[in-house]
Formats: structure tokens, C-alpha cells, sequence
């Protein structure tokens, strides 16, 4: 196989010099068609027709057949170069029948070879992902250290400290990744040139300017770093006095054990994931891109004209950044209505059926409206970085689910029509939010007399078919991966049995320049997995939880079943399946009546998957920037450990402050999220999964939507063979569609595919030079520029409580007189009389 690359070179000025270029069987080139054929630009056809000139033919038949088997049913590759492999391999008479064809098809699979042999398969990944690397750029710097612990220490604490808050804010790292240029470029300028000896090494203070490997570590930094540890929540509703008021769980050592635990197991797991989710080209990771191309933007030095535009990444940056924080302000907090634009409910706010089905805002409307909004920050995906077919999966799983849950709400199937239509709240037989407090004991656990003296727990139309599709995405994930991507798999296993080195068993040419550096160890992550499991064990067991210290193993198994499948999915669609209801699912049924025990299979079960699929994710980010994989490591590392410390001493803290989560607390800590927590705790943990999907309870039916799911990946699977229009759906992401109910609604899906089609249809096929260069850096722009905004706006005004009173800000949710409108109000199809109730009464239910 060859190895050498021809270094990429900017697109000729005069395409005529490249047409003049003759192939290997002395063909003539022509650029405009390979660029349409292959969705590459000119600069890297320039590049794969020079390495075209070094491969041999049995290197491009070889290539052709990698195609037909890796990519004949991934919907990422280029359709177009897939029917040219094809063509090639399979139409063995087409040489002799049409020679001139043939000649077209070889140039054109000699071309596409080398473009997937020296470059990505992806032009997505194309557009953002150098496909060349220095080894002698530092990236294990002083100032990155520097840099990067102080914005994880300050994004841990702001993150978590700010929570329990109403309106509570979060910063997320692309507002780091943001400020790490200029402070790098600070610390350029003031630093010495000096070394240091740090841990026996000599390390320069200052080694140059500052580049985008030491940026991106900075990055990494605060992708791992700015979340505060689940366990936090566990915390919360176990100290405070309104909650189960265990006041043990305010010790710092149970609550660093378990925060270290589960934060570092989705180390290792991620680690020991990597042949599967990090090194296979397959496994994309969309978000990264969009990380990159700002990485991109302030570091690259070449500024190539895309189709006639001249305007460099870092001003394209600039001018959509400052664009978009000027105009955030209006839809935040000026002018509110051009965020929720419900113009309909505006005409009949008293109308409950249009506020169901029409509106937008207080979870009461499924948001079926042609103009919902004005404000990128309300779409429900990233219509620039998702790829258009996942965007159009989504929607159509939202455009199913909503004519059923119309159904349900209106024939009050299960006593629907007592709620509002779209609530993610439960609720009790007189229509109020369950008071779970009158069904447990002074000890927090389940009161069988009380629970049958008040009231099933009862849900909306949209939350009970949420359940319903939540099942049904679980199992059609695992049914789903094991059809389509069971190759992949079983190819991973192979190496990680066999002890084979993972990059070495991928030739692509991100695994080929990472092969110059140290890789990881197995056992390095290994023994943070081991590590982590004992530190839970201890937590768990050496204080009063009333839980074994198996049920870490317990989760962690769950972790280990759904980590691959789901990452696979999230890495090739960017469509994310998570574990919480399938945690709860589970745990309140094994562990029935322990709200405690519960939890903490929720979150070694559910939160130790999402960070294996995080930390995975920005082990792929390190992979496309080269970085060193044990500065990655050890970036990864040091910065959780920081995290965790900081945003646990956070929770310590603010246990010890007056009124903390108290409804009427002075400084507005009323831990609204924490409430949530608390009332899936008594109601997975304490009353059950039993008492809502057992046999003979309201919801059971629902349960069957496990055998649908798993069910209709195969019965598509079949399908495809014959009718290829279905091969574009895929059917755990279509379903994953129907989550985005109870709140919120099919109005966060459908500007998403409008923009998606402009942006990775329209544009990307008409101007795909355009589309390469611009089309990620927008989204960061607009994504930096509302969280930048969203933070000033935070802390010099809502924290003060300074607001707007005007009707652009109040119509969304009120009328004229002031009072509610049904969008808002969480109106019910049947209301009910003072004291009248639903459902089975007291003695009807157990």
C-alpha cells in the first residue's frame, strides 16, 4: 500500500492547467466533474491526482473492494463514489463493451482511491480535518496547563454553583475555546523563553507562538472539565432537609468518592472503546468538526478563495460572531416573542385545542406551527453539523409520534385529556402535580397505605408515548447495530483479543500519522476502571446508603451492553440515545422501594455511558488534530480530577447555606432541577416501575414497544434489499425523533430542516468550496457569540432581576389582561370540577 503523501497544495487559479493533466492510461483529467463526482475541492483533487500517480493497480482494485464492503451501506460516504467502486469492480465487461466509459470509471476510482487513502472518505471531514501533521508542534505546554486548569476551575464552579438557580446559567467550552486564544497569545507575549523542570523534564515557558495543538488541548480541557458530576443531584436530595435529609451524605469524603467514581469510570471504558468508536473512519463525531473548524480559523495560515469569496476563516468567524451577539439580545431579552413566535395562540389564547397542537412554550403545545421561531438558539439540533439525512429522521420520528399522541390526548386513551397535552410533569387523580411526599415515610421509603389513599401517578399524552419510543429506541439500537455495523464490531474484538495494536490495524491516514506517537496502554485504562469501581464500592459502602457496592458493577454493566451501539450511532448521525429512562427502568425495578439504591444504578449505569461517549468523542478530536494520545490522557485526567474537586467543594458549600433550596430563598436557589430530580427519584425509586408498566397497571402496554423496536430495524433491514428509498432511513434515530415531546415540540425540528437543507444540500452541491470552508465555522460563531451573550446578559441584568415589561417580551405567555394564555397555562382538554377526580378511586388501586 502506499504510503507517501504529496503535500497539499492551494487550487490552481486556472483550471486549465489541471485538465491538461494526464491520468496513468492517458486519459485527460477534467476537475470540474471529479469535484461533482467525489464532493472534494479543488486543492485536495489536486493532491489525490498526484498521489493517483504512485498507486498501482492492484492498490486501486483493492481500494474499489474496501469501498464496496466498509461504505456499501453507510449513508455518510458519497453515493457517487460508491456507484464508480461498484461499477468498477463489478462490471467486469464494461472495458471491452464502452472503452471510453471505462477509461472515465478507472481515472476517476484511481483518483477516489487516493483521495481515501490519503485523505477522508468524508467531505465533512475534509473540509475541517487536516489530513497532514508536524510532530515537532508542542502540545504538552506551561501556558496550555496554565490556561486550561484555570478555565476548568472556574468553568466547574460557575457551572455547578449556578445550577440550582433560577434562571440558572452554564458556560459550555466553546466559551473557552473562544477565550484560549487571546489568553494564549497573552502568555506568548509576557513569558519568558526560560525552562523549568517539572517531574524531571525541562519545559520551556514560552516554546514559540502559541498553536492550535496547545488550543485544542485547552479544549479537551474544558469539554471534560465543565461538567459537574452527577452524583451532585444524589447529594443534593439526600443533605437538604426537604428532601430525604440524610445528613450524613454532607461529608466531603462519601461525596468525593462517589463524584470521583463515576466521573473516571467513562475513562476507562472509553479507552477499552476505542478500536470500536475512536480509531475506525466510520466513526465520525460531527460535533468535532465544528470544533476544529474554529481551532481552524484562528490558527490557519492559508486563506484559499472559495468560489469567489475572499474572506478569511477568522473574519467570517468575527463578522457571524459579533452579528449574532448583537441580535441575541432581542430574542433572549428585548424581544422575546421573536424566540417563541406561537402567532397562532396570539389569536385565541383561550382555544385549548390550538394552544395543544400550535403552541410553544410551558411544555403545553406539540409546536405544530410554520414559523416557530427566530432564534437558532431554540432548534433542537445543529442543523450545519448534523448530517441532513439525520435531520430529516428526526423530524419525520416527531411528524409520526404527533398525530398519535392527537389521538390519545383527544380520546383520553389513559386518561390523557385531564393533562395538558405536551407536560413532562406527573401527576395525581385531581389533575394537580404529584405530591410525592404523601407516599413515602419519615425514612423516604414507599408507604403502601398512603400511596392506595391517594393516587396513580398519571402522565400526559406525550409523556406516556414518550416512554413508548424510549423503549422502542433501545432495543432498535441494539437490533440496528448488530445488522448494519457487526463487521466493525467483530473486527474490534478480533484486535483487542489478539492484543494487536489499535491503530495498526486501521490504514486510514489519521491512524497512519498518529502511529509517530506513544499510544496509550490498555492497562492504563484499564486501571482506572478498576480504580473507579473500588472508589464507588467504598463510597457506597462505607457510609449508611442502604445499597450494596455491587450495584456499581451492576451499572457499569449496563455501561458496557450500550456504550458501543449507542456511541456508533452518535459518532456516524450525530443523534445521541441516553440511558436515563432505561437506568430508571431498570433500577426501580430491582431495587423496588430504595430511591437511593435506584440512583445510584442510574448513575453508574446512564451517566457512566454518557461519559464514555464524551471522553471517546474527544479522544476522536484529539485523533483528527494529532495530538499526543498520553497528552491527551493525562489532559483528560488532571482535568476531571480538578473539575471534580472544585464543583464537589462547590456542593459542600452551598449545602452549608441558608434556605438552600427553599422556595422562598432570598438569593433565588430554589433548585428547580433538583425538585425534578427528587420527584423521578420517589417515582422510579420509591413507588416503581411496578406500579405504572407491571402486569396490570395503567401504562403496561407501553412495554411492548420494546419488542417493536428491536423488531423494525430487521423487517427495514430486509426492505432495503428491494425498495432503495428506504435505505435512507434509519430507524433508531427516527425514533430517537419522537423525544424531543414532553416539553418540548416538533417546532425545534422543522426550521432545522430548512436550514439544513440550504446549508448541507443546496449550498454544499452548487458551491462546495463555499460550503468547506464556511459552513462549520458559522455554527460556532453563532454558538459562542449566544453563549458569550447569554452569560453578560446573566450577570448584569437577570441576576438583578432586571427585566423588560412590554408586550414583544409578555404576549407569548399572556393576554392582554395579563393573565396566561393556554400555551402557557398548561390547559387540560377536560377540566375539572373543585374536588372531582379521575381514574380508579381509593380501594380500585394498590
Amino acid at each position: 500500500m502506499a504510503s507517501a503523501v504529496v503535500e497539499k497544495r492551494s487550487p490552481s487559479p486556472d483550471k486549465a492547467s489541471l485538465d491538461e493533466k494526464v491520468g496513468h492510461d492517458g486519459h485527460v483529467a477534467d476537475l470540474t466533474v471529479l469535484e461533482a463526482d467525489m464532493e472534494a475541492v479543488g486543492a485536495d483533487i489536486e493532491e489525490a491526482i498526484a498521489n493517483a500517480e504512485n498507486l498501482t493497480d492492484e492498490e486501486v482494485r483493492e481500494a474499489a473492494q474496501h469501498i464496496l464492503e466498509e461504505h456499501g451501506t453507510d449513508p455518510n460516504f458519497n453515493p457517487a463514489a460508491l456507484e464508480i467502486a461498484r461499477t468498477y469492480i463489478e462490471d467486469t465487461d464494461l472495458q471491452h463493451r464502452d472503452p471510453v466509459s471505462y477509461r472515465k470509471v478507472y481515472q476517476e476510482m484511481r483518483v477516489e482511491a487516493a483521495l481515501i487513502l490519503f485523505n477522508s472518505p468524508y467531505a465533512e471531514v475534509r473540509a475541517t480535518v487536516d489530513n497532514h501533521d508536524d510532530p515537532t508542534i508542542p502540545a504538552n505546554t506551561f501556558r496550555a496547563w496554565v490556561i486550561g486548569l484555570v478555565f476548568v476551575a472556574a468553568g466547574a464552579f460557575i457551572n455547578q454553583f449556578f445550577s440550582v438557580r433560577t434562571p440558572s446559567i452554564s458556560v459550555g467550552s466553546n466559551v473557552a475555546q473562544v477565550l484560549a486564544f487571546p489568553a494564549g497569545k497573552l502568555l506568548e507575549a509576557i513569558l519568558p523563553t526560560a525552562s523549568v523542570t517539572i517531574f524531571g523534564q525541562a519545559v520551556s515557558l514560552n516554546p514559540g507562538p502559541f498553536n492550535m495543538k496547545e488550543h485544542m488541548v485547552i479544549t479537551i480541557m474544558a469539554n471534560v472539565g465543565f461538567g459537574a458530576p452527577y452524583t451532585n443531584y444524589i447529594v443534593f436530595v439526600q443533605g437538604i432537609e426537604r428532601y430525604f435529609n440524610m445528613q450524613w451524605a454532607r461529608n466531603f469524603g462519601y461525596q468525593i468518592l462517589i463524584a470521583l467514581s463515576t466521573n473516571f469510570i467513562g475513562y476507562g471504558l472509553a479507552g477499552l472503546t476505542r478500536r470500536f468508536l475512536v480509531y475506525p473512519v466510520h466513526a465520525i463525531w460531527y460535533n468535532n468538526l465544528a470544533t476544529i473548524a474554529l481551532n481552524r480559523a484562528f490558527h490557519s495560515g492559508r486563506n484559499e478563495v472559495a468560489d469567489g469569496w475572499q474572506v478569511s476563516r477568522l473574519k467570517y468567524f468575527l463578522y457571524c460572531f459579533c452579528g449574532m451577539f448583537v441580535y441575541y439580545w432581542f430574542p433572549n431579552y428585548i424581544f422575546q416573542l421573536l424566540s417563541f413566535f406561537n402567532w397562532m395562540v396570539w389569536i385565541a389564547p383561550n382555544n385549548v385545542k390550538l394552544a395543544a397542537i400550535t403552541g410553544s412554550v410551558g411544555a403545553s403545545g406539540l409546536g405544530l406551527n410554520p414559523i416557530p421561531t427566530f432564534d437558532v438558539n431554540q432548534l433542537g439540533l445543529d442543523p450545519w453539523v448534523t448530517p441532513f439525512y439525520s435531520v430529516v429522521n428526526q423530524f419525520a420520528g416527531a411528524a409520526v409520534a404527533l398525530p398519535i399522541i392527537c389521538a390519545m390526548w383527544f380520546t383520553n386513551v389513559w386518561q390523557t385529556s385531564h393533562i395538558a397535552i405536551n407536560s413532562n410533569a406527573v401527576w395525581d387523580n385531581t389533575g394537580k402535580r404529584y405530591n410525592v411526599s404523601r407516599v413515602i415515610d419519615e425514612q423516604g421509603l414507599f408507604d403502601p397505605e398512603a400511596y392506595r389513599n391517594y393516587s396513580p401517578a398519571y402522565l400526559s399524552a406525550a409523556n406516556t408515548l414518550l416512554y413508548g419510543f424510549f423503549f422502542a429506541v433501545y432495543a432498535a439500537t441494539i437490533s440496528h447495530t448488530f445488522l448494519y455495523h457487526r463487521g466493525e464490531i467483530a473486527r474490534g474484538f478480533k484486535s483487542l483479543l489478539r492484543r494487536q495494536g489499535g491503530l495498526s490495524a486501521h490504514k486510514d491516514i489519521h491512524s497512519r500519522l498518529m502511529s509517530a506517537y506513544k499510544e496509550v496502554p490498555e492497562y492504563w485504562y484499564f486501571s482506572v476502571l478498576v480504580i473507579s469501581i473500588a472508589l464507588g464500592a467504598a463510597g457506597v459502602g462505607a457510609w449508611p446508603t442502604g445499597t450494596t457496592p455491587a450495584v456499581v458493577l451492576y451499572g457499569v454493566f449496563l455501561a458496557l451492553i450500550f456504550c458501543v451501539p449507542i456511541g456508533i450511532i452518535y459518532a456516524t448521525t450525530n443523534a445521541q440515545v441516553t440511558l436515563n429512562v432505561l437506568a430508571e427502568f431498570i433500577g426501580g425495578s430491582w431495587f423496588e422501594g430504595n430511591a437511593l439504591a435506584m440512583n445510584f444504578f442510574k448513575s453508574y449505569g446512564y451517566v457512566t455511558t454518557a461519559h464514555t461517549i464524551n471522553f471517546a468523542q474527544d479522544l476522536k478530536l484529539a485523533h483528527y488534530t494529532h495530538i499526543p494520545p498520553r497528552v491527551t490522557f493525562w489532559a483528560q485526567i488532571i482535568a476531571t480530577l480538578v473539575s471534580t474537586f472544585v464543583a464537589v467543594g462547590a456542593v459542600n458549600f452551598q449545602l452549608g447555606m441558608e434556605g438552600m433550596c427553599d422556595p422562598e430563598n432570598k438569593d433565588h436557589f430554589y433548585c428547580l432541577s433538583i425538585d425534578t430530580f427528587f420527584t423521578a427519584s420517589v417515582l422510579w425509586g420509591t413507588l416503581g416501575p411496578k406500579k405504572m408498566f407491571g402486569v396490570g397497571a395503567i401504562y403496561s402496554p407501553l412495554v411492548y414497544f420494546f419488542l417493536i423496536g428491536f423488531a423494525l430495524p430487521i423487517i427495514f433491514f430486509f426492505l432495503n434489499k428491494r425498495f432503495t428509498l428506504l435505505r435512507s432511513i434509519h430507524l433508531p434515530v427516527l425514533l430517537s425523533g419522537a423525544l424531543i415531546y414532553a416539553p418540548y415540540g416538533i417546532n425545534q425540528y422543522w426550521p432545522a430542516v430548512l436550514i439544513g437543507w440550504l446549508f448541507n444540500v443546496y449550498i454544499k452541491r452548487r458551491y462546495l468550496a463555499w460550503w468547506s470552508k464556511y459552513n462549520y465555522i458559522t455554527t460556532t460563531a453563532f454558538n459562542a457569540a449566544i453563549a458569550i451573550s447569554a452569560l453578560i446578559m446573566f450577570f448584569a441584568l437577570q441576576y438583578n432581576d432586571i427585566e423588560i415589561d412590554w408586550v414583544g417580551n409578555n404576549i407569548p405567555w399572556v393576554k392582554s389582561d395579563g393573565t396566561r394564555n393556554c400555551d402557557y397555562g398548561k390547559c387540560p382538554l377536560i377540566k375539572l370540577a373543585a374536588g372531582e377526580k379521575f381514574g380508579p378511586v381509593v380501594g380500585e388501586f394498590s
